[in-house]
Parts: C-alpha cells; structure tokens; sequence
C-alpha cells in the first residue's frame, strides 16, 4: 500500500492560495527549488483538486507532472484536457483507495482543500508536510475546507529553510 502525503505550502494562517487563487507570495528560492524538485521525484501518482490543477492550465500546462500518474478531481469539468490526467468526477474517495493500493513509491496529494479534506475524513492521509511560508494571507483557499477532528498527529520533524520557511512534518496516528 502506497503511503498518502498531503505535502503542500501554507501561509502562517492556514491558506493554500489567496482567494483569486494565487500564491505568489510564497517563497520560491533555489534551495527551496531543489528540495521541491527532489521530493516530487520520490512519488508515483499525484492528486489534484480541480482549482490546483488550474494553476498549471492558465500556464498552458495540461500535463503538469508527466513522470507521474495524474489524477484530477473534479465535479464540474467534463473532459480532462490532456490525455496522461485522469479526470475522476465521481467516487473519489474509491479512486483514491485504489491508487494507493497500486504498487508504487507514494502518492502526493498536492491541492487543494476540499480533496485534502476529503482524504483526510475517509482517513486516507497518511503524513503531512507542510511548509509554513512567513505570509498570512487573511482569507482564501484553506488547508482544509472544515474542522476535522484528526486523531492524534505525530510530529515526526522539521526543517528550516535560509527564507524564512519552516516545514513540518505529521504522521497520522491511526
């Protein structure tokens, strides 16, 4: 079974993207860059909510992550506009299951909160990293799209970045 990590910038009150959407405001270094680069490398699949896989779209990316197996979750989109991403519209949290029970090296659940908040209620997440960018955004996409009482979570690092980020690191007891 592929372990679940919802690993995912936020700024310091909770926001994954300002309310049009955009994250600019995060820090984007070179050491940030790399260590980005290297964890992506280190998963299988990655899941997208619809708005997250928009980012890449009005960049004119259809395919954002062709090294991995993509899936996009979304209710109102009719078609995937690429062929190499998955459009899941229904059954979501079935889907989910059953990529993380194909063999692989992980999956990255990178956006957005209403998804993550979804995988996190049928208890699919296994870890979570998240990188606290020193921004507070005051309103926009959040984290999760509700109060959620998780369980127990087990700190299991962090790291402090030159920028000013500190990421942290979560296993979900279960």
């Amino acid at each position: 079974m592929q372990e679940l990590r919802y690993y995912v910038a936020t700024s310091l009150d909770g926001f994954i993207a300002r309310g049009d959407g955009s994250f600019d405001d995060f820090v984007w270094d070179d050491e940030l860059v790399a260590d980005f680069m290297a964890t992506v490398g280190t998963f299988s699949a990655v899941l997208m909510g619809r708005k997250t896989y928009d980012v890449g779209l009005r960049e004119g990316k259809t395919s954002p992550y062709p090294h991995l197996q993509q899936l996009v979750f979304s209710r109102s989109m009719d078609n995937s506009p690429d062929p190499a991403v998955e459009l899941v519209r229904e059954g979501a949290v079935e889907r989910v299951r059953e990529v993380k029970a194909q063999d692989g090296d992980g999956v990255w659940l990178c956006g957005g909160g209403e998804l993550a908040t979804l995988c996190l209620k049928a208890g699919l997440i296994d870890r979570l990293t998240l990188k606290l960018n020193p921004v507070v955004f005051g309103k926009g996409t959040p984290l999760f799209t509700e109060r959620l009482d998780v369980g127990a979570l087990e700190h299991t690092g962090r790291r402090a970045f030159e920028s000013g980020i500190v990421q942290m690191e979560y296993r979900l007891k279960t």
